[in-house]
């Protein structure tokens, strides 16, 4: 089934040096870019992440440092890529708990500001999880009967994954064919901040999402524990997450 757009839509997927979000970076990002009317781009970057690629990672996706040594860093192509995503929706598999949050951090590392609050994301796996739960392999193997060539490429697993929510909206039948009710759906909570570490609550009142004083009102949080502010400020946090604390403080400062 075709997919209903009002906007153009990015389905992306990264390989990284690693899965912590803080501290790990991106070393190729792949693309397609899906527009209302149906035409398709595509776009493939190495990157070079400006760190070391640990072997174990190396060993998932085949990408080593002297592959991305003569590469561009993401400073360098962050304002073309700002460019092309913009007024775009997006969407990966597992792009809410990890591709999401990362860009979201390598873009905050650069002098591009470019806000991805604005957009629309569709996460494909939490699809897939509600109705199947399975993986990216058993997923395009179950919705599209054929078997991923060159599995953990970034482009290999980009294309499956625009295949298998074509495909998924041609099987459910109660599955809204748009952007907002897709993105609302594989949606787990509604996220603050990318890494979901701050979420609304029913009253649309920002909380804290973990710890101690998960449930808690963040405002609430930091009249009871001024301390905590700095805590979070100064922990391997982030920076999105920093950013959208110091917002919530200066806006109770500010009252």
């Amino acid at each position: 089934m075709k997919l209903k757009l009002n906007n153009p839509i990015i389905f992306f997927d990264l390989e990284t040096t690693g899965i912590d979000v803080v501290k790990d970076r991106i070393v190729e990002l792949s693309y397609l870019k899906v527009f209302p009317e149906g035409k398709e781009e595509t776009k493939t970057w190495l990157v070079n992440p400006g760190i070391p690629i640990p072997p174990e990672a190396s060993a998932v996706h085949g990408i080593y440092d002297d592959d991305i040594k003569d590469k561009p860093s993401f400073q360098q192509i962050a304002q073309t890529l700002a460019n092309e995503f913009e007024g775009c929706d997006f969407a990966g598999f597992n792009s809410n708990k990890f591709d999401i949050p990362l860009l979201a951090e390598e873009f905050l590392r650069t002098s591009v500001d470019f806000d991805m609050k604005k957009r629309k994301f569709i996460d494909v796996m939490v699809i897939f999880m509600k109705m199947e739960q399975r993986n990216l392999a058993a997923a395009y193997r179950f919705y599209c009967n054929k078997d991923i060539e060159n599995a953990h490429s970034a482009e290999a697993d980009t294309r499956a994954t625009y295949e298998v929510l074509q495909a998924q909206l041609d099987r459910y039948d109660d599955l809204k064919n748009d952007v907002d009710s897709l993105s609302m759906f594989s949606s787990h909570n509604r996220n603050v901040d990318y890494m979901g570490r701050i979420i609304y609550n029913d009253q649309d009142v920002e909380v804290i999402n973990f710890g101690k004083y998960k449930g808690i009102p963040v405002e609430v949080v930091l009249d009871k524990d001024p301390g905590y502010y700095g805590w979070i400020m100064n922990a391997d946090f982030p920076m999105y997450t920093k950013k959208v604390l110091t917002s919530i403080k200066l806006r109770k400062f500010n009252k």
